[in-house]
């Protein structure tokens, strides 16, 4: 039947006539419009799934999402504990107020979501590689959506591997409050998210699963490394006095490196250190996760 034709009308005045058209006719499009969001999110909350149980089969990641933190909070923290102090102007004294223990603490559950986020995007080449892609891209579903999903399927998966990090949190002599952790999941999903989409950006321009480990190892450190994540930057220290106990070019990349301000904004969270301004930490979580995933989608629509 048309749906530009109301059945129920008869014949009668022409102005009433109209104005019982036109109702029929918005109501019929709020119908479609309604059962096209519903068949959407339906579809959104199936690649979402897709991804989360994709993951859960993948033992490799969960192994390394469990022994990473053994390895950082317990080996690493505990080891390099009695060295976490510097000689600045004579003077030997720690750091900063924290054992080491402490201070890598949220740097590990960054960590945890770096490596698992990024790898999460290798479903990019996988669905490309065995066609599953091409499937889900001649679908009336936008590829906004069909990125959308991928991305909060690996960014759900990323932040359960870090939330894994605070059951050492007692451990590491770290005291959480639930309003820290309920702040530090937040930051912790949009972190998630952010190195997601940067993963699928990485995915996007690498065809070949080897390529994508080799190359994304090659990222992830270097980002991981020069984020003052194992050392910290003394922020009683005016600049030109970092420069003169660090390497002004070490100073240069930890302050550029974007992961540097999610690293103290967890640490703000959960053991209430910041080296810089507390609001700068989830401003650029923010703007990495909106920039990261326009650029994702850009190159998505491309491919």
């Amino acid at each position: 039947m048309d749906p530009r034709v109301n059945p129920r009308i008869k014949s009668g005045d022409a102005g009433d006539e109209r104005r019982a058209d036109q109702l029929y006719r918005d109501a019929l499009w709020i119908r479609y419009g309604m059962e096209t969001a519903v068949g959407q999110l339906g579809a959104l909350y199936a690649i979402w799934l897709r991804e989360v149980k994709r993951a859960l089969r993948d033992r490799g990641q969960l192994v390394g999402g469990l022994s990473r933190p053994i390895l950082w909070v317990i080996l690493l923290g505990i080891g390099l504990n009695p060295y976490f102090r510097g000689e600045v102007y004579g003077e030997t004294r720690f750091v900063i107020p924290y054992t080491y223990l402490q201070f890598i603490f949220p740097a590990v559950i960054v960590l945890n979501i770096l490596y698992t986020s990024v790898q999460s995007a290798v479903s990019v080449i996988w669905d490309r590689e065995f066609g599953f892609l091409r499937e889900i891209l001649v679908s009336p579903m936008p590829r906004a959506l069909i990125l959308f999903g991928k991305v909060l399927g690996g960014a759900t998966v990323a932040m359960v591997h870090g939330s894994l990090v605070l059951a050492l949190a007692r451990f590491a002599d770290v005291s959480l409050a639930w309003t820290d952790v309920l702040h530090g999941l937040g930051l912790m999903f949009l972190l998630s998210f952010a190195m997601t989409s940067f993963g699928v950006i990485i995915a996007n321009h690498i065809r070949s699963f080897e390529g994508f480990g080799v190359f994304s190892n090659a990222v992830i450190l270097p980002l991981y490394f020069t984020s003052s994540s194992v050392f910290p930057l003394d922020p009683a220290l005016t600049r030109a006095q970092a420069i003169v106990v660090y390497p002004e070019w070490l100073v240069v990349l930890v302050e550029i490196n974007p992961l540097t301000y999610a690293v103290d904004a967890l640490r703000g969270t959960f053991i209430h250190f910041n080296q810089f301004s507390p609001m700068l930490g989830p401003i650029v979580i923010a703007a990495m996760a909106v920039g990261f995933f326009i650029v994702a989608l850009f190159n998505f629509r491309r491919s």
